[in-house]
């Protein structure tokens, strides 16, 4: 099993870079962890944002194998506390998919064809916040669910 944090664009911000790469280094402590940026779709047009998010849906759907458990961070996604996502995300481990791929999608959200390949959503809020540093924010959560599932003090 492997975890895989996938995003649409480039991080620009120096602070959201080393944000990664510590998380990412604390993750891999408990389980193996990929990184993985996607280029974002052209033609951000307003009157072109349905093919935006088709072209970047395209391009998602060709990395993707049949057995990855894809799982969406999506405005419209469930909420969970830091504990529930820790026993979801064991739960998930247990069932031992090939890669479980965690996905934020480019600024105008997901295609139809990604909404309807994707096993689950999750929210991190009902807020919205900036997609650079949502990054880091869910690999902080992540990273607490691992020190949660193996009894780490850093959750308390």
């Amino acid at each position: 099993m492997k975890i895989e944090f996938w995003h649409v664009g480039k991080t620009t911000e120096q602070y959201v870079r080393q944000g990664i790469e510590l998380y990412t280094k604390r993750i891999a402590a408990y389980y193996p962890i990929k990184f993985v940026t996607l280029s974002s779709s052209s033609g951000k047009k307003k009157q072109d944002i349905l093919l935006y998010k088709k072209n970047e849906g395209e391009l998602i759907l060709k990395r993707l194998d049949k057995s990855d458990y894809l799982v969406l961070l999506d405005e419209r996604g469930k909420t969970k506390t830091s504990v529930q996502f820790a026993t979801w995300l064991q739960q998930l481990i247990d069932r031992s998919p090939r890669r479980i791929i965690f996905l934020i999608g480019g600024a105008y959200g997901f295609s139809d064809e990604i909404l309807n390949r994707a096993q689950e959503k999750i929210s991190l809020s009902t807020m919205t916040f900036p997609h650079q540093l949502v990054r880091i924010i869910f690999l902080e959560q992540l990273y607490r669910a691992c020190t949660i599932l193996h009894n780490k003090s850093y959750h308390h």
